[in-house]
């Protein structure tokens, strides 16, 4: 009885868990749009390269543009240790 029990209770916490999201800002842009809306959904679009390809993009949409807070140059990604 015991075990069913354990079984239900971990069982119910699995049901009850969300699947994790991945990462909002993807850090390969320095420029992020974050779209929202009830039609058209929310989301952010980090794949600009200014904020002037990004207000171009965003024209006509409901959204704004903003600066990627978790941008890495890709100098600072490749750091290396040199020995």
């Amino acid at each position: 009885m015991k075990l069913l029990g354990a079984l239900l209770l971990a069982l119910s916490v699995l049901w009850m868990t969300r699947p994790a999201s991945a990462q909002t800002y993807d850090p390969r842009y320095p420029v992020c749009m974050h779209v929202y809306g009830a039609l058209i959904g929310e989301r952010m679009d980090c794949v600009f390269t200014s904020l002037d390809a990004c207000r171009a993009g965003a024209n006509g949409l409901p959204a704004t543009c903003l600066v990627n807070p978790y941008y890495a140059p890709r100098s600072a990604r490749r750091y290396r240790l040199e020995r």
